[in-house]
């Protein structure tokens, strides 16, 4: 079990969106949870989100995966580095990892990238727009980081899957070994250079853009047929000049436009079912032949275990315990299933300590069913 050696109320006092750092020995001890063989592995899947960036004589090519095994037998040793996004979707010692940060909200959660980097690997200056714990496996690691942009870096392209800066001055200029945590906020440019063969574990948190809310907002309302009226005005009257917008016109059709905006419900469903939904594809495998409620009871009855798979969010909004947002479906339940519905949305295994009533059976058997948690065999 992995346990950071730092306190996270301080960390958050002091550098969360303030400031870079970087957390020696952030995890004493540390052992790598896959092995650079199994990342390669991953690389190879469909599903899988990867890339292969090579800067040899400082010519950079980006390619996604699926990779082949022939891409792994004509590697050269140095300049390169294979990269796998939301591997805690598909690899449990990965996930593992990202347990130790469950005192920050999952909703704001991305995902966990794991790069293996040859000597002089990387992907070059850039800057990112999301919090990032940068965790040092294997091999050692020099990251520098800048100061934040405030429009003073120029973006340059020097391949077509990479968004790179020319350069900056470094505020932080250090070597990273197995253990240490660089932490970086969202508009800090940031390179690093492998010094050994390195693994690194990239913990990202993501917030939503105001374009994403507006236009999910926008998507949500039509999909639940939200908002099909026009405006009413009984008290209309002439203008004096047609090509006008009156000003009582506009602060109709603005009231309008906010109404929606200032209905508790449709806000607060809106915001769960769109913090649901993970960025990246999940490992969601409907079971054959699906489960009986009968038998999904028996088996926590004989002290079995269901597990939620890797990566699926299930949240709730504070106030709401009858209500939870699961993979960006709505579940209700009833006043007797709400400690249920807290467990599912708060623990990743449900086993037979806890209390349930027939209709959380059913409702873990449906959520079995879909393939959101799952049954080992």
């Amino acid at each position: 079990m992995y346990q950071l050696s730092f306190s996270m109320p301080e960390f958050l006092e002091n550098y969360w969106h303030k400031k870079p750092t970087i957390l020696k020995g952030g995890f004493q001890n540390f052992i790598d949870p896959i092995s650079p063989e199994e990342l390669a592995g991953l690389s190879m899947e469909e599903e899988i989100d990867s890339r292969f960036v090579s800067n040899f004589n400082d010519e950079w090519t980006a390619e996604h995966g699926p990779f082949g095994e022939e891409k792994f037998s004509q590697l050269s040793e140095s300049h390169w580095q294979l990269i796998v996004q939301a591997a805690n979707h598909w690899h449990e010692g990965a996930n593992q990892l990202t347990e130790a940060f469950t005192s920050l909200p999952n909703w704001l959660f991305d995902d966990l990238m794991i790069c293996y980097s040859a000597i002089g690997g990387g992907v070059g200056p850039h800057i990112d727009q999301y919090d990032v714990f940068i965790i040092q496996g294997q091999g050692k690691r020099q990251w520098r980081v800048g100061a934040k942009d405030v429009g003073q870096y120029k973006e340059t392209c020097r391949a077509s899957a990479l968004r790179q800066i020319e350069g900056f001055d470094a505020i932080i200029d250090e070597t990273l070994e197995p253990g240490d945590i660089l932490y970086i906020p969202p508009g800090f440019p940031h390179e690093g250079n492998t010094l050994e063969p390195s693994m690194s574990y990239s913990i990202g948190y993501r917030s939503p853009k105001e374009q994403e809310l507006i236009s999910n907002f926008a998507d949500f309302v039509l999909a639940h047929d939200m908002g099909d009226v026009h405006l009413h005005d009984p008290e209309f009257k002439t203008q004096d000049t047609y090509g006008k917008i009156r000003t009582s016109d506009l602060a109709n059709l603005t009231t309008m436009l906010k109404s929606a905006l200032e209905q508790p419900g449709t806000v607060n469903d809106f915001m769960g079912c769109l913090l649901s939904q993970s960025r990246h594809q999940l490992n969601i495998v409907a079971p054959e032949p699906l489960w009986k409620p009968e038998e999904v009871a028996q088996h926590l009855e004989s002290e079995g275990e269901i597990y939620r798979v890797s990566g699926l969010k299930a949240l709730y909004h504070e106030h709401e315990d009858k209500m939870a947002y699961i993979n960006g479906e709505v579940i209700k339940v009833a006043d007797e299933d709400t400690a249920f519905l807290n467990t599912l949305c708060n623990q990743p295994v449900i086993h037979s300590g806890i209390t349930m009533s027939q209709a959380s059976i059913s409702l873990l058997t449906d959520l079995v069913n879909k393939g959101y948690w799952f049954i080992e065999d």
